[in-house]
């Protein structure tokens, strides 16, 4: 059963304009760690054959899974962003927020043996590298609500113009 995202703003990628290049994961990964490491990375590329090609990143769900899942109580989720936390004194390395989350968007940190996900670079006053350094404009910081409006106006434009081509 995959969990339903929530009112809160995530990272999501159009599968359409992503061409798997790698570079969210980089970027990612250099800005959190300083290095340019794929495997440190926040953000995770998925491939299924030729056929889809997509990223994903923490997806903030309401009521969070991974934090309802956390024994240790080293998982909180901001109630106004929806930004899941962790508390380096709590985190053990249990994994049981990995297995909780239903997008896989949560590493653990080999050398700190701790829980990581997209924190959408809140320390950054320009917002998530990813989106800025994606060089097809995949990414994109968005909400449920607005994800579905922008569907809606394709939808409608899609009936006037008719399909893209």
């Amino acid at each position: 059963m995959v969990t339903s995202t929530s009112k809160y703003a995530y990272i999501a990628c159009d599968a359409e304009k992503c061409i798997g290049c790698q570079l969210c994961e980089y970027i990612c990964s250099y800005t959190k760690t300083g290095e340019y490491n794929t495997y440190r990375s926040r953000i995770r590329t998925i491939r299924v054959d030729e056929i889809l090609i997509t990223a994903v990143a923490c997806r903030t769900c309401e009521d969070a899974p991974c934090v309802i899942a956390c024994t240790r109580d080293a998982l909180t989720q901001d109630s106004e962003t929806g930004i899941i936390h962790v508390d380096a004194e709590r985190c053990d390395g249990c994994a049981w927020c990995i297995e909780a989350c239903d997008f896989g968007a949560i590493s653990i940190n080999p050398a700190t043996k701790m829980a990581e996900m997209c924190d959408q670079c809140q320390d950054k006053e320009d917002g998530p590298q990813c989106v800025i350094w994606c060089p097809k404009d995949a990414l994109e910081l968005t909400t449920p609500d607005q994800r579905a409006q922008k569907a809606r106006r394709e939808l409608i434009h899609e009936e006037i113009q008719g399909p893209k081509k």
